[in-house]
């Protein structure tokens, strides 16, 4: 396979574990965003692929602008942008996400994909679990039954990470 890198922040750990799952699938390095950072652009000329992972929040990529702005010089590359979020595939609000997360130009030489992961109270900082319990309460409160689901779904801990998830970024490799 090609010297490939993937590249994550994680707040609680799936993004991560993603990370972790796709850097083993495709023999990659592995770097935390942090440490990205601090690497001079021609620390990434050789690679032919490079991956980003980062994690949803209100219809956002958190962090991905780093990778973003670095991708305009890195079009002769194969780029991957994965997010991870606590919603399942099926979810409608996730196709208007994979619309509108990149714009037209950005969709050109960048492949986008999503990850489902879950939530996890005990590693978030206190404005995360402040805003969830706040979504969380909104959407029990609405009228549409399939909203009350998702509102107690997202009132607690869950994890619905799966390996089987990584195939496609793999495959667009």
């Amino acid at each position: 396979m090609k010297k490939t890198i993937v590249i994550y922040t994680s707040q609680t750990g799936f993004t991560k574990r993603y990370a972790e799952w796709i850097a083993e699938a495709a023999d990659a390095e592995l770097m935390n965003l942090k440490d990205a950072r601090k690497k001079k652009d021609d620390f990434f000329a050789d690679f032919e692929a490079i991956i980003f992972g980062g994690w949803a929040m209100a219809g956002k990529i958190v962090k991905s602008e780093w990778f973003l702005e670095k991708a305009k010089n890195w079009t002769d590359k194969k780029l991957v942008l994965y997010f991870v979020g606590a919603s399942p595939v099926e979810s409608p609000e996730l196709a208007v996400a994979l619309e509108t997360i990149l714009s037209e130009e950005q969709k050109k030489y960048i492949k986008l994909f999503y990850c489902p992961g879950g939530l996890d109270y005990s590693k978030m900082n206190w404005l995360s679990k402040f805003a969830m319990r706040a979504f969380s309460s909104m959407l029990k409160k609405d009228p549409d039954p399939e909203k009350q689901a998702q509102g107690e779904m997202v009132s607690h801990s869950y994890d619905i990470s799966d390996k089987k998830y990584i195939q496609p970024i793999i495959e667009s490799l």
